[in-house]
């Protein structure tokens, strides 16, 4: 019998979710319930966390202690970040420290494991990891997590061993939130299967962690702002771009493979961003909006028929340079707030778990008949 080939599963429903919803002709993302420009901006990293997890906003004292609770579970065992230095020293590259060092989450636990317990140890120690990494490349000593401060403004911390700019923890924790779910995505998915076959979430957000690692879901960002530091040096935006396409490159920060027109993501982060570019710094964001302006014209005029559309990494790069996250841990950071989402689809994944099992289809030969060693030619 014939089966119909869905290459990348695309067009396929393989769960039902109360997490995200999104609307890829309307540019539309919800978020638990809530518009993303109006949660992202507004909420604090711990209450759309728990808003993932419980599917409802904590009350003050329901935040105040799951923001402790979650605060305690930072520090991470000394062979984690050895991993994580070890992988600097190496010269490995950020996510593969994150990938070897969030394995490694539940060394030193003082509970059983728990899916649940699991899955916020795996969301305050991701930042812990990130940042010892990016410490290490500089020769320094990882800094000690503080349990006073909230979930962003703790990471700023552990990435400078300073007090934290509030202007830029809010920031970074607007970007967090923003980026916190999207569907089935392929880490997202890949958490949902690993899970499913009753495995542990730390195991489910390691795999995740190497799914997000591929330039195609989240490692963009960093050529974005490489893109946009030339433009922006070299004056001329529109010459930039056209060399870029006319070598048959792909522009990073365009196009998506559910939106059909701008992503509504991009709206936030870039209006998170502007703050940190007035005065002296208008001038590159002023020129990233340029090269945003031209990129989609150019698309428009070459690929007329693919609506390629600023995405979220275009304004994620511009964002993140400005509240001071260095390139590298891009990729990291974009784990650091994804996490929450990757937690809760795998508790959705065990309310009612099927184990994820797709068929394939063959296409390989028939009717072979095997030949001992010594006699093929």
């Amino acid at each position: 019998m014939s089966e119909e080939l869905a290459r990348g599963l695309e067009g396929v429903t393989v769960a039902e979710t109360r997490l995200s919803r999104i609307d890829g002709e309307n540019g539309d993302l919800i978020v638990a319930g809530f518009p993303i420009e109006e949660l992202a901006p507004n909420a604090t990293f711990e209450e759309v966390l728990f808003l993932l997890h419980e599917d409802r906003l904590p009350t003050r004292d329901e935040l105040d202690a799951f923001r402790t609770d979650l605060a305690s579970r930072r520090a991470v065992a000394d062979e984690a970040i050895a991993t994580v230095r070890r992988a600097a020293d190496e010269g490995q590259d950020a996510m593969d420290a994150l990938r070897m060092g969030i394995a490694a989450a539940t060394l030193g636990r003082d509970h059983e494991e728990d899916p649940r317990e699991d899955a916020l140890d795996a969301v305050a120690k991701m930042p812990t990891l990130a940042a010892a990494y990016k410490r290490a490349t500089e020769g320094k000593e990882p800094v000690e997590p503080r349990t006073d401060l909230r979930h962003a403004a703790n990471y700023l911390h552990l990435l400078t061993g300073e007090d934290p700019n509030e202007a830029a923890a809010r920031g970074l924790e607007t970007y967090l939130n923003t980026v916190v779910d999207h569907g089935l995505n392929a880490s997202t998915f890949t958490a949902r299967t690993i899970v499913s076959t009753e495995s542990d979430v730390v195991s489910a957000v390691t795999g995740a962690v190497g799914a997000l690692k591929g330039p195609l879901h989240g490692g963009a960002p960093g050529p974005v702002l490489d893109m946009i530091e030339e433009a922006h040096e070299r004056g001329e935006p529109e010459k930039v771009l056209r060399e870029e396409l006319d070598e048959g490159k792909r522009l990073m920060g365009f196009g998506h493979r559910v939106y059909k027109t701008r992503d509504p993501r991009a709206a936030v982060l870039e209006n998170a961003a502007k703050s940190f570019y007035e005065g002296e710094g208008s001038a590159f964001f002023e020129s990233a909006r340029e090269t945003e302006r031209v990129g989609v014209e150019l698309l428009a005029e070459r690929k007329p028929d693919l609506n390629l559309s600023t995405n979220v990494e275009f304004y994620t790069a511009v964002l993140l340079r400005g509240v001071g996250v260095p390139r590298n841990l891009f990729s990291p950071t974009f784990a650091v707030g994804r996490s929450a989402g990757w937690t809760a689809h795998c508790l959705e994944q065990l309310e009612d778990n099927r184990l994820i099992r797709p068929r394939s289809r063959y296409v390989g030969g028939e009717d072979r008949t095997w030949t001992a060693v010594e006699d093929r030619e």
